[in-house]
């Protein structure tokens, strides 16, 4: 059996953790894992890249692309102690392992206020964070070729450099449950998910808001669509711009998306018919408008007394793109709203449980980003701290006591994850050798499938 050679993971590793356990590993085996450094971020921070084997094929492993999503540095280490420990999946594979232990470093650094706990979901909320959606580094609104991020570009310039045959992103889900979203179908996974979710008692998300336009590859398993272009509202809400998860397409990469719960919920997975959708879809719509408007009117109080707080800029950021897309998604949620846009597809009553932690979730974001708003400008917004405090109680305990949402331990998390990432690679391995074999020209770098632009 493995042995994991890491301490206990109680808690999520901070930055600077991350790169101190990886230079540890490196020390005790030299000559099969290696550290090196492909860019800086913006405030400075090195980009590491540890990499574990020998084999000629490439598999990329990136963790940290949200700021708020921890759980996928822990995860890497743990596949780099995974391989040094089984040669199977490294040198037994032809393969190395290059992990990227945090594409946005500067983001996890102003999460650490919630990283060492208690993990409690006011304590998260309060010390949220997540930089607006055009500072998050996977995303290439404009286009590889425009990216202007030097985390961006270093991943960019590393997807070139390797040209993997598969790409795992590590995600988190703050409340709800576990899913997979994949750029070409690995037939087979959903049961792997299944049978992994099931012994470590996650809850598989049969719904999730990111993917309800996406189709479905199976339980919990979801195909991204090529990537378009659209306004921002879209490509917040619907991720299918242009992004580094397509970008390696054109080499025969599989990209797998790895999301895994903080707080599960069971309801996300319920699959049967709901009784009344359309009366829920009311409700759930009517809660986020009140919920967004409420906000709008704190944040109208909070704006003028922020003076020129320095961190003023990068709060509001992400607080304007919530609030910019709350009153579109309340009107696609509603069955009494005509003119709509796209008809929702038929839905589940675990459809149903993800819009309602959705809408809760984007309300709770944008309440703990004034709170620290006000927190940080002190003087007048300092009065709203108050009724920031109350809603953000309000909105937990609903999501606690009405949700039910648990906390799952930070080590159970991060063997949920490596184990679908191992599994997910096994499929794609075996995808890639039959290809190779069959003369499949899907998998061949020179056939990519282009990117549409329009």
């Amino acid at each position: 059996m493995w042995r994991c050679a890491l301490p206990p993971l109680l808690r999520y590793p901070t930055v600077d953790e991350l790169g101190t356990r990886a230079a540890a590993l490196v020390a005790r085996r030299p000559r099969d894992a290696r550290l090196r450094r492909i860019g800086t971020s913006r405030a400075g921070t090195p980009l590491w890249l540890l990499s574990v084997g020998h084999g000629t094929r490439q598999a990329l492993v990136v963790a940290g692309p949200h700021a708020n999503e921890p759980v996928g540095g822990a995860t890497a280490l743990r596949l780099a102690e995974r391989v040094l420990a089984e040669p199977r999946l490294a040198d037994g594979a032809d393969t190395t392992w290059n992990l990227l232990l945090c594409l946005d470093p500067d983001g996890l650094r102003r999460n650490e206020g919630w990283l060492s706990g208690p993990y409690t979901l006011g304590h998260y909320f309060r010390n949220f964070f997540r930089p607006g959606f055009l500072e998050q580094p996977e995303w290439l609104p404009d286009g590889a070729e425009a990216a202007a991020l030097p985390e961006t570009r270093a991943l960019l310039g590393v997807q070139d450099e390797l040209k993997p045959f598969f790409q795992c992103s590590l995600h988190g889900v703050d409340v709800g449950g576990g899913f997979v979203e994949l750029t070409r179908d690995l037939p087979g996974l959903a049961q792997r998910v299944a049978h992994t979710a099931t012994r470590l008692g996650i809850p598989r998300e049969l719904g999730p808001y990111d993917t309800l336009y996406w189709p479905g590859l199976g339980p919990a398993v979801y195909r991204i669509p090529p990537p378009s272009r659209g306004d921002l509202a879209a490509a917040i809400t619907e991720a299918a711009v242009e992004s580094t998860w397509f970008h390696p397409h054109r080499h025969g990469t599989v990209t797998a998306v790895i999301e895994a719960p903080m707080w599960g919920v069971a309801g996300v997975e319920d699959g049967s018919p709901p009784a009344d959708p359309d009366e829920t879809l009311r409700a759930v719509s009517r809660t986020l408008r009140h919920d967004a408007g409420l906000l709008e009117l704190i944040l109208a109080r909070v704006r003028p007394g922020l003076g020129d707080w320095p961190d003023a800029a990068r709060l509001l950021a992400p607080v304007d793109d919530y609030l910019l897309v709350c009153p579109g998604l309340a009107d696609a949620w509603d069955p009494d709203v005509h003119d709509r846009g796209r008809p929702l597809p038929a839905l589940r009553t675990a459809h149903l449980a993800a819009l309602r932690i959705a809408g809760r979730r984007l309300a709770l974001r944008t309440a703990g980003l004034l709170h620290q708003l006000v927190r940080g400008a002190g003087g007048d917004p300092a009065d709203a701290l108050p009724d920031l405090d109350r809603v953000i109680d309000e909105w937990c305990a609903d999501y606690r006591d009405g949700c039910q949402a648990r906390w799952i331990p930070v080590a159970r998390q991060v063997e949920y994850q490596s184990r679908v990432v191992l599994a997910t690679f096994e499929l794609a391995a075996a995808h890639a050798r039959e290809a190779s074999r069959s003369g499949e020209r899907d998998w061949c770098p020179e056939t990519a499938v282009p990117m549409p632009l329009e």
